[in-house]
């Protein structure tokens, strides 16, 4: 058989087991869904508790990539410290040895064609659940089989050395501890992982080449050194569209593995003999079928206590190497004061949906504290004396930060429906774009309201005392509804605090009906002032509209903890 056709079966392979990798942490993450923010906020207290963290999230997930994805994106977005990051990132490290303990044991111990067809067979009636739940976790299951498949192949696609004493020869006199053959084998298994953005699939290729006799154990441990290196660009690539804090968080895992490989290969012979005391059997002395037997363990361990000790090197100076990275890369001012930039993650091979959702989530809640903020700033000038141009100016760039969160984050919204998204996570996004739409209606109506307020300054009108308790009494309750949905745009609203909303709507509707009439009948008498009524008709109005794209959020935002169709909101009058 050519050289190429045997290229083509290991590339072919090495594919199969990355989509099944991707379609298993897929399916894990979409299952664990929002917790995954919740894992992380609650248990990076301190150094201890993030190592834990990172190590389970990453066992679970099983993907390294996917985890540190997520830490530099919520390191981007201040929902984690640096501090606590590079916990989580030193505990990730750990959860992947999980992966090459799995090939190792499973890979070459039975059959594992067996494993997978069974992980395929317990998909499939799961595939065709009506429950969104059972076909995310049918994408584990085929992901865990499409993963065995792709190892099964990758074994048989592996030509015999034995045939080809020339090849033999040739990899053999890799297998040494000389220096230089050490630093030529990390660089290859850097640039593999480089190139494949998976240390899970290189290290399955690494653990098979070893087994099949292509590679020595001095050249397979140095190539695992190379993919501790080579994995850390996927969180580079990460961070490219993120501000310092993003890129301080990559660098941060950039450094810890490097600089730990590093150390790692300067005293590389006691280490590979603290393994090998540590393992069944003298790896060095084996031959014959008792070392490819003992090969994929004695890897897998030296993977494992490699990741572990320099786990364990690097905690205890968790803040001095904070304090370098920010040295290292300083502060500094990204965007121009007062605009809003949506920062996000975007990856080529690592998606991470469920993340995306939860980001654009926690923006709309900082949506709506703006919105009630604004409200709030509103009132006040009411009743401020004396000019409030600059006050205006103000709430006019408040206005305009609104506007600008509504054209990103519904921007993203739309490009991540675009891509193909799980049903939930489609009606989730389409939901989520009808909040920002309201909220931001909502800021456009208390700007009205402000203008209004300074013309009525202006042209120096006045309304009567009563007019003003009446115009105050709705004011507390629109900003009362206004903090009701504002509070729970996370999809907390209980039936019961719905039934409030529904009825604060009614009562505002109602308000509206009443302050209409009164002034009407005003228009009819001789002390009326014209100008006056009609503004004060113009600012009742909005506050009528603002009840209105209030009670479209807390419906909206109780369809999406539901998980039922969404109410027929009531449109806002024209």
């Amino acid at each position: 058989m050519s050289a190429l056709v045997y290229l083509i079966k290991i590339v072919g392979s090495v594919g199969l087991f990355l989509y099944g990798m991707k379609l298993m942490s897929d399916g894990l993450q979409k299952s664990a869904g929002s917790k995954l923010k919740n894992i992380l906020g609650a248990m990076t207290a301190n150094r201890f508790m993030a190592v834990i963290t990172g190590t389970m999230l990453t066992m679970v997930i099983q993907s390294s990539s996917a985890t540190t994805v997520m830490v530099v994106s919520f390191v981007s977005a201040g929902l984690m410290t640096l501090r606590q990051s590079i916990g989580v990132i030193l505990g990730a490290n750990i959860g992947t040895t999980v992966t090459s303990w799995i090939v190792s044991l499973l890979g070459f111990k039975m059959d594992i064609s067996i494993l997978a067809l069974a992980a395929i067979a317990i998909s499939l009636p799961m595939l065709f659940s009506k429950s969104p739940k059972k076909r995310e976790l049918s994408e584990v299951f085929l992901g865990f089989g499409f993963l065995f498949i792709g190892l099964q192949f990758l074994q048989d696609s592996m030509p015999d050395i034995s045939a080809h004493p020339e090849i033999l020869s040739f990899m053999q006199g890799f297998n040494n501890s000389s220096p230089l053959n050490l630093i030529i084998c990390v660089l290859i298994g850097a640039l593999i992982t480089c190139i494949v953005q998976a240390s899970a699939a290189t290290m399955a290729i690494t653990i098979t080449m070893a087994y099949q006799g292509w590679i020595g154990v001095w050249a397979a441990a140095a190539l695992c050194l190379g993919q501790n290196i080579g994995t850390t660009i996927t969180a580079f690539i990460a961070s490219l569209g993120t501000g310092t804090a993003g890129k301080r968080a990559a660098l941060a895992h950039t450094l810890f593995n490097v600089v730990g490989s590093i150390i790692v290969l300067v005293i590389f012979k006691p280490f590979m003999y603290l393994i090998n005391s540590i393992t069944p059997g003298d790896i060095f002395t084996m031959q014959g079928e008792a070392l490819r037997e003992s090969l994929p363990i004695f890897l897998s361990m030296f993977h494992t206590i490699f990741n572990v000790s320099n786990t364990l090197l690097f905690i205890p100076f968790t803040t001095l190497f904070a304090d370098l990275i920010e040295k290292l890369i300083p502060q500094t001012q990204e965007f121009e004061e007062d605009s809003y930039h949506f920062r996000y993650i975007g990856n080529t091979r690592v998606d991470t949906p469920e993340l995306y959702l939860i980001t654009v989530k926690d923006e709309v809640k900082k949506m709506g504290e703006l919105t009630k903020q604004m409200f709030k700033d509103y009132e006040e000038l009411c009743f401020k004396k004396g000019d409030i141009t600059e006050d205006v100016a103000k709430l006019k760039k408040t206005e305009d930060y609104a506007d600008q969160m509504q054209e990103q984050l519904i921007d993203f919204c739309v490009r991540m429906l675009q891509d193909s998204q799980s049903p939930t996570n489609a009606a989730t996004l389409q939901k989520l774009i009808r909040i920002i739409d309201e909220t931001e209606s909502i800021t456009d109506s208390i700007f009205n309201m402000t203008k209004l307020n300074e013309s009525k300054r202006k042209d120096n009108l006045h309304f009567s005392e009563h007019a003003k308790e009446e115009l105050a009494n709705f004011n507390q309750l629109t900003y009362s509804f206004l903090e009701l949905v504002t509070e729970n745009l996370g999809g907390t609203l209980t039936p019961g605090e719905m039934s409030i909303a529904q009825r604060i709507e009614n009562d505002i509707n109602n308000m509206h009906k009443r302050l209409v009439a009164n002034t009407h009948r005003h228009l009819g008498q001789p002390d009326c002032d014209l100008k006056s009524e009609m503004l004060y008709l113009e600012v009742i109005r909005h506050l009528e509209h603002i009840g209105d794209f209030s009670l479209n959020i807390a419906e909206t935002a109780f369809s999406i903890q539901k998980h039922t169709p969404t109410l027929q909101p009531q449109s806002a009058k024209a």
